[in-house]
């Protein structure tokens, strides 16, 4: 039974966890959940940098589903934690691959939002044959006119947070915005990079919800996290070539896949989830009206969950 007041499954723990060493430099952390004979689902957080959460659990039905769940080179439990040497979508994707001949897994669901879209189309791009489908969530294809949008856009629609955010940047620095964070951010003096990237994390925290959350105490391994690896990602737009991933969409467009998108997600905002949706014709696309980016919010988490409950019974989504 689900909880009656949230569309997610019930807490549950892992089977096992542990740590993998994946070079001579990062080592991360991954976790197995619910049946080790049931439907392989492998979860991609976003970010990039922000690391896991108990709550991605639980949009797989634990008696049903084999949930292989990894915290990304730098984020969350994964060593170094903000290291963004040997750190690139393509070490990511062999990192994925790592894991699936771990757990002897042929083939998987691909689960993954924000970011995590982004890495999930890539590795399906590169190794189509490993996957069963895509669920995926807030979609993002790591252009430059989403990063952009990303470091600008906010001021159409919260001024203040942008104002906020780049007040920590010298006026004669805005033209060059991400370089100038980008520059902080990386410094190896507390001093100057914690401010950054504590500003950094909170400019994108406070407008991650449709409706103003309650104000939370930031935690610096999360902004360490997330401000490191996404002006890392970003200023390397993924690395990436022009458009490359829906240029390459052909690759995985016979997948049945699932797109969540939240109306009003002013962080992923939905021109690129149609745009993916428009080069995928298999696709089916969910626009979630009274939702901004967040995974959590009841009908962006409600529309997941019935994806993978559809995909269980069918391996496929109507």
């Amino acid at each position: 039974m689900h909880e009656p007041t949230s569309p997610l499954f019930p807490p549950v723990q892992p089977r096992r966890h542990g740590m993998l060493a994946v070079d001579d430099l990062h080592t991360i952390y991954w976790e197995e959940v619910g049946n080790p004979d049931g439907i392989p689902v492998i979860f991609l957080h976003g970010g990039p940098g922000a690391g896991l959460s108990p709550l991605h659990r639980r949009f797989f039905d634990p008696q049903q589903y084999r949930v292989i769940l990894f915290d990304q080179r730098g984020a969350g439990k994964s060593l170094p934690l903000g290291e963004c040497r040997n750190n690139t979508t393509q070490l990511l994707i062999e990192d994925i691959e790592t894991l699936r001949r771990q757990f002897g897994i042929e083939q998987w669901l691909v689960f993954g939002g924000s970011w995590g879209s982004t890495l999930a189309l890539a590795y399906g791009e590169a190794h189509p044959e490993r996957c069963l489908g895509f669920v995926l969530r807030g979609i993002f294809l790591c252009t430059q006119a989403e990063v952009d949008w990303f470091l600008h856009g906010a001021r159409w629609f919260h001024p203040e947070i942008h104002e906020e955010f780049i007040a920590l940047i010298p006026e004669a620095e805005r033209g060059q915005l991400l370089q100038a964070y980008l520059q902080r951010i990386m410094d190896p003096d507390p001093a100057v990079h914690l401010p950054a990237v504590r500003a950094w994390s909170r400019f994108e925290g406070r407008r991650v919800f449709l409706l103003p959350q309650p104000d939370e105490a930031g935690s610096d391994a999360l902004d360490l996290g997330v401000g490191r690896l996404e002006a890392h990602y970003m200023a390397h737009l993924g690395f990436f070539s022009e458009d490359q991933l829906l240029r390459q969409i052909g690759r995985i467009a016979h997948l049945p896949a699932l797109i969540v998108q939240g109306r009003y997600d002013v962080i992923c905002p939905p021109l690129t989830a149609w745009q993916l949706h428009q080069a995928w014709p298999g696709s089916r696309l969910t626009m979630v009206a009274d939702a901004g980016h967040g995974a959590m919010e009841d009908g962006i988490a409600q529309a997941l969950v019935q994806a993978t409950e559809q995909f269980k019974r069918q391996s496929r989504f109507d």
